[in-house]
């Protein structure tokens, strides 16, 4: 059913119709509303038996979730930002420990400075924690990437992240099709614990493992997390079919199969990315786009078939960490060896605008050889002057 929906609401309502048995979160800006409206639902008797539980903090929250997942739940969080950092360790032990924990990840940029607003500085830094990472294009593609996410993560015992834009998505009221109880029902099924700890047989988890097995354990993780790139996009059109929808799941090209130019992206800025090729098509410029929503684990040949011919490759990077060349770029040039020349910008870092306006300069620089391998988008360069002048 269509309504006009506050993102977090929708994916709130859909999350609710995945039958979590447990869902544990503390709040912070801007993935509380998420909580806040399953809180509710749980307190009206919707999913049924779940059990809403208040933590301490979001170190907590996800230590909580591993507990119920290795009882045998279906556990459910959600963070953003700071509180992403304070789970750095559960994290990495939810991953080791193969537990199928799904955590919507509204993205917010990390401190110091405070930041309330919009980048992928939390989730980009996790990015070797183990988890999968799916980025969802815009609230219909984030309803529908949890039940998928659910299924996904049962199915190769592995966490996934949804990430979804922080306030851009999660505070946006827009159309957005919900499905019906029935049609998550249809595609997922009861969850079927791989391990379960039972008092009555009693056994050990994540005990000690040496030198000479560790490299094996590690080898084993990262051949079962390349598995989801195979069952990604087989999940998600058994989803698209019962929904009747597109479902994105490894990539979303637009207008790209012809063109000599190609613009990579993650989360809500695609939208944008969009209008800014339609706008240049006009023009006649030869640049299509590809959204990336799977980049854990990373989608290497996919991105190297889509590369292959180009002239040259924009990453627009929503993260940038101190002395790199571009997290995302990064990934592309190495599943790019002796292709197209790759360009790392950086753009919409702390909530900053990345407008159409903006996009079509870089792309036409690009165009005319005059873009480098990184810049920052609409960096203004008084404010950095005034800055180094003042130290």
């Amino acid at each position: 059913m269509c309504e006009q929906i506050e993102g977090s609401q929708a994916m709130a309502r859909v999350v609710a119709a995945c039958r979590p048995d447990v869902v544990c979160a503390y709040p912070i800006s801007p993935q509380t509303h998420i909580v806040e409206a399953l809180a509710a639902m749980v307190r009206a008797g919707r999913p049924g038996r779940a059990q809403f539980v208040n933590v301490e903090s979001e170190m907590a929250a996800l230590s909580v979730a591993i507990g119920a997942s290795a009882t045998g739940a279906r556990a459910y969080t959600a963070t953003a930002s700071q509180g992403l950092l304070y789970m750095a360790e559960a994290l990495y032990n939810a991953a080791g420990l193969g537990l199928p924990i799904v955590m919507t990840v509204a993205n917010r940029a990390i401190g110091a400075p405070i930041n309330i607003w919009n980048d992928h500085s939390d989730s980009i830094s996790q990015r070797d924690s183990g988890w999968i990472q799916l980025y969802a294009l815009d609230n219909q593609h984030a309803a529908d990437l949890h039940p998928v996410a659910f299924r996904l993560a049962e199915e190769v015992s592995l966490p996934v992240m949804v990430c979804v834009d922080g306030f851009v998505l999660t505070h946006a009221v827009e159309p957005v099709d919900l499905a019906e109880q029935a049609q998550v029902d249809a595609f997922l099924p009861p969850f079927a614990p791989r391990q379960v700890l039972d008092p009555d047989d009693p056994i050990t988890i994540g005990a000690m493992v040496g030198p000479e097995a560790f490299t094996e354990v590690r080898f084993l993780a990262h051949e079962n997390a390349k598995r989801a790139l195979d069952r990604l996009p087989v999940l998600a059109a058994d989803y698209a079919a019962i929904v009747g929808r597109t479902v994105p799941a490894i990539v979303d090209s637009y207008r790209s199969e012809d063109a000599e130019m190609l613009v990579i992206a993650m989360g809500s800025v695609v939208g944008t990315l969009k209008d800014a090729v339609d706008e240049l098509r006009d023009d006649g410029a030869d640049v299509g786009a590809l959204g990336l929503v799977a980049y854990r684990p990373f989608p290497f040949e996919t991105i190297r078939a889509a590369a292959a011919g180009r002239s040259r490759v924009i990453v627009l990077e929503r993260a940038q960490p101190a002395g790199s060349t571009g997290v995302v770029g990064a990934e592309v040039r190495s599943a790019l060896p002796g292709g197209p020349p790759v360009h790392s910008v950086v753009a919409g870092l702390g909530g900053r605008p990345v407008t159409r306006s903006s996009l079509k300069t870089v792309i036409t620089a690009a165009q005319r050889g005059e873009l480098p391998e990184l810049s920052f988008m609409d960096l203004d360069t008084g404010l950095v002057e005034a800055a180094r002048s003042a130290t």
